[in-house]
């Protein structure tokens, strides 16, 4: 019998991306490209502001349906696409809000659509995840 019923919205999960965090994924992934880091050249190329890597803000969002599954090792599919950018302004902590919802369950698992909006924005879209019950 699954935890889950069909149309639950699991709880959500606030997560902080600042300047620091930008800096500290820059250097663990090797992605030092500047629209992440410098704001005078994020601005040249069009950007309102820095953004954050946008596998930074699928990988929060795999730690959140990891944390929904149980364990990372009952993702059996997880997926979406960038939809808008997270804009970081310098000195400001920007909350990416996460939830998901049940959309179908079978015995062995269960089917999420997965929100993530940070300031009021939906950063992205068709993002959804299948777990191992």
């Amino acid at each position: 019998m699954s935890i889950f019923t069909v149309g639950e919205v699991l709880p959500s999960k606030t997560y902080i991306i600042n300047r620091a965090s930008l800096v500290t994924y820059a250097n663990a992934s090797g992605d030092q490209n500047p629209i992440h880091q410098n704001e005078e050249f994020a601005q040249s190329v069009g950007l309102e502001n820095v953004i954050a890597h946008g596998m930074y803000t699928m990988g929060l969002v795999g730690q959140y349906v990891s944390s929904m599954a149980g364990s990372s090792s009952k993702v059996k599919e997880f997926s979406a696409r960038f939809t808008k950018p997270v804009v970081v302004p310098s000195g400001v902590d920007v909350e990416l809000v996460v939830n998901a919802t049940v959309v179908e369950l079978t015995d062995e698992v269960a089917r999420l659509e997965i929100t993530a909006i940070c300031n009021e924005i939906k950063v992205l879209g068709m993002a959804k995840a299948v777990i191992l019950l």
